[in-house]
């Protein structure tokens, strides 16, 4: 088993990039393993840790399919919808209410 290569914040040679700077180049990861890792040094606790892929081993991002698009629309609307009243909220709702606002503070919402 061999160890990852780790350089420090802001010094990692060419060729490599993370998760994020993958997608923004339209390309993803594409099944290879974790190339090198980044550190950020931190006070009092321990770095911030970033892992690298190889962008000449990584493959481009799979196009939306229509039922991808479905699947990604219907999921968007259970989001909206409250588990309470049943309606579309207009907006996610807040997993810290777990439902509508108006369902959540009835005395303020009352009519």
């Amino acid at each position: 088993m061999s160890t990852l290569p780790v350089y420090r914040w802001r010094l990692a040679p060419d060729g490599y990039a993370t998760r994020r700077q993958l997608r923004a180049r339209g390309l993803r990861p594409g099944g290879q393993q974790v190339a090198a890792q980044l550190e950020r040094p931190r006070r009092r606790r321990g770095p911030l840790v970033a892992y690298l892929y190889r962008i000449d081993l990584a493959k481009p991002v799979r196009p939306m399919t229509p039922a991808r698009w479905a699947a990604l629309a219907k999921a968007n609307t259970a989001r909206r919808t409250c588990p309470v009243c049943r309606r579309d909220a207009g907006y996610v709702i807040p997993p810290t209410l777990g439902t509508c606002v108006p369902c959540a503070y009835p005395e303020q919402y009352a009519a």
